[in-house]
């Protein structure tokens, strides 16, 4: 595996770290981690800049799917200063239905020198109706 697949293995890692946070002063330091001061993100639903509108963008999320979490789905595949990946929101509740996945979705993510996101092009491969 070169360096530079682990830098994006990484950078990948916080990023699900920030996605995962749930009290918001987990939150704040997950997204300071993750991303540059002036990063982005943008999916269709969402179109923000800095660490404030990314961890309230992140914090919704959570307020919408109660009881679930974001997870890597497959490889993370990258070259130079940009990383592409798959994920899926599980639910975490155990028995019958635990574990279903009602949205899933493709992100690119690129670079700073420090391997701090600056930017994220996120795509929503499956959501539910009405969400």
């Amino acid at each position: 595996m070169s360096a530079n697949t682990e830098r994006h293995k990484n950078a990948v890692a916080r990023y699900f770290e920030a996605w995962n946070a749930r009290d918001p002063e987990a939150l704040a330091k997950a997204v300071t981690a993750a991303w540059a001061v002036d990063g982005g993100y943008t999916d269709p639903l969402a179109d923000v800049r800095g660490h404030e509108q990314i961890a309230a963008v992140i914090a919704a999320a959570h307020a919408q799917f109660p009881g679930f979490a974001f997870r890597l789905a497959g490889a993370v595949d990258g070259h130079h200063d940009t990383a592409r990946f798959s994920w899926e929101l599980v639910s975490e509740a155990g028995g019958a239905g635990g574990g279903s996945a009602p949205v899933a979705g493709s992100d690119v993510i690129t670079l700073d020198s420090r391997d701090r996101i600056t930017a994220v092009l996120g795509f929503l491969d499956r959501v539910p109706d009405g969400a």
